[in-house]
């Protein structure tokens, strides 16, 4: 029951389009323009970088209420990680998946960074690595290559490795079982985010992906 309530309100908080939300401050659907979606990388090719901002931190800021809503109420939990990570699981699908918008939202790449964010916190100082490695690995393959794709794809599958490791090292103070739990369903979200980034995939063998900072070429 405790997963399903997190699970809930992460989904609640993930509802919150941001990238919608800023489109509909500057008069346009961002569901209609550039790749359809309403996440960070489709604000910022449309709508320039103040808006690719806002719509950043707004949904990293999601994905921090949803953990400040869990911690209130399991304070003193012995699963709390694992609890965070349901609700933070829920705000992806809130987010990729809004009923109210047809289902049709963001990638959750940015909702990823909100739970580097929050899972950077539990084992001070050492774990703030999590955030500058994941961080890195997003900036490096998008310097080199110009794909924010294959620097999301890279940050997510990162993040995966990190937890897991991590874990093993016993920086979430939970049981054995616990803690597989929690890989387990960040290997779920990583599952997602590849799933969500099909299209890109396509377009990045075939050499049709567009570039940071390029024009659109139509798709």
């Amino acid at each position: 029951m405790e997963r399903l309530i997190c699970l809930a309100v992460g989904y609640v908080c993930g509802l919150f389009q941001t990238g919608y939300l800023v489109g509909k401050m500057n008069h346009i659907d961002i569901r209609k323009e550039g790749s359809g979606n309403s996440g960070t990388t489709n604000a910022l090719r449309v709508l320039g970088w103040k808006a690719g901002l806002l719509t950043f931190f707004g949904d990293v800021l999601k994905c921090v209420a949803a953990f400040l809503f869990v911690r209130l109420m399991y304070r003193g939990s012995d699963c709390l990680p694992l609890l965070v990570m349901y609700a933070g699981a829920g705000v992806t699908l809130g987010h990729n998946f809004p009923f109210y918008m047809n289902f049709k939202g963001g990638k959750g790449i940015a909702v990823m960074a909100g739970l580097v964010v929050i899972n950077s916190g539990w084992h001070m100082p050492k774990s703030i690595l999590l955030l500058l490695v994941t961080a890195l690995f997003f900036l490096i393959p998008v310097i080199v290559t110009r794909y924010i794709s294959v620097g999301s794809l890279c940050a997510y599958t990162a993040f995966l490795i990190e937890m897991i490791l991590f874990g093993q090292w016993g920086w979430f103070d939970m049981e054995t079982g616990y803690c597989y739990e929690l890989y387990g369903l960040v290997f779920l979200l990583t599952v997602l985010a590849w799933y969500r980034h099909r299209e890109n995939i396509k377009r990045l063998i075939k050499g049709t992906e567009n570039k940071f900072g390029s024009k659109r070429k139509g798709h």
